[in-house]
């Protein structure tokens, strides 16, 4: 399987400065209204099923602990990241790079002809001007997507967002331990079978990829953070939609690389942060990283218009 569906990452050298300033103080008050306790155990983590993605380090398949803490139902949304920008004036990366990556589908005339396209990924274009409140580049807006998650956001601006908030952005073992919404070993936050009863759980690629969408699921790019029925613990779109940012650096030895399997927060350093969950543009054609239990990594300067982040805490609401 190919990383086709995957945002690609922002050329240059990963371990540079990025142009980002330091985050943003907060009160320490976000908005807590969606955040679910979870009481934490031991779970079954990863997998070694035969549609597993060979050099993702899905397994092995290994019991992880992780303790109690608190995660929103749904990705940051376009309406919360405004908030934020408003109180505090930050500029994300895409901003200050002046472009980040937009899928070729979605643009027409000039942005789509003269914006440059990664060679292995010819389906992205490098848009001057797109970020997260022009999500399609100059010309475009959020008008009818403020409950859909923000995208064009990094793992440098997600952190910033958290920051402020008060937040923190999810391990990667709490993320898997949420999403799986209490069933062991399924492939899908409701199980085994991708649309059972023909209904569709998730936004995901339908058709012929790159070239045509059906839009079956009913969406075309991001949907709405509460579109579909949520999973055992009450969590939206863990599958689809957007990819989410999770705090740990990228490993594919997780048994070696980790250390204790209890609270595992990944690698001391690297190049890449994880990314889990799969987005709107993920089709098991070639890539089937909307599992549960699949992965991916980007740099921690990289956008793209399918990618985005939860928020998780460290005690529950009110604590």
């Amino acid at each position: 399987m190919s990383p086709h569906c995957c945002p690609p990452g922002r050329p240059g050298d990963p371990t540079a400065v990025s142009p980002s300033t330091p985050p943003p103080e907060g009160n320490g008050q976000g908005d807590r209204d969606s955040a679910i306790p979870l009481p934490g155990g031991t779970f079954l983590m990863g997998s070694e099923d035969a549609d597993t993605n060979p050099g993702d380090g899905e397994g092995p398949v290994r019991d992880v602990a992780v303790g109690p803490f608190a995660i929103d139902a749904h990705c940051v949304t376009n309406q919360r990241f405004t908030a934020f920008v408003e109180a505090t004036g930050y500029r994300t990366e895409a901003e200050r790079f002046g472009w980040s990556y937009v899928f070729a589908t979605f643009l027409s005339g000039e942005p789509r002809r003269v914006s440059p396209r990664p060679k292995s990924t010819p389906w992205w274009c490098g848009v001057q001007g797109a970020y997260w409140a022009a999500p399609e580049g100059p010309g475009s807006d959020l008008s009818g997507r403020s409950d859909h998650p923000v995208v064009h956001v990094s793992w440098t601006d997600a952190n910033a967002f958290c920051h402020w908030e008060g937040s923190r952005l999810p391990t990667e073992a709490e993320w898997e331990y949420a999403a799986r919404g209490g069933l062991e070993g399924k492939r899908f936050p409701w199980g085994d079978e991708l649309t059972p009863g023909g209904e569709h759980r998730c936004n995901i690629w339908q058709g012929r990829f790159p070239s045509h969408n059906t839009t079956e699921d009913g969406y075309a790019g991001t949907a709405p953070v509460t579109a579909y029925r949520p999973n055992g613990y009450g969590l939206h779109n863990v599958a689809g939609n957007v990819w989410e940012w999770c705090a740990d650096w990228w490993t594919t030895a997780p048994s070696r690389a980790e250390g204790p399997r209890a609270n595992p927060t990944g690698p001391g350093n690297g190049t890449t942060r994880v990314l889990r969950g799969g987005s709107y543009l993920c089709h098991d054609s070639y890539c089937n990283r909307y599992r549960v239990a699949a992965r991916t990594s980007n740099t921690p300067d990289s956008s793209s218009g399918n990618t985005g982040f939860r928020v998780a805490w460290n005690t529950t609401p009110g604590a």
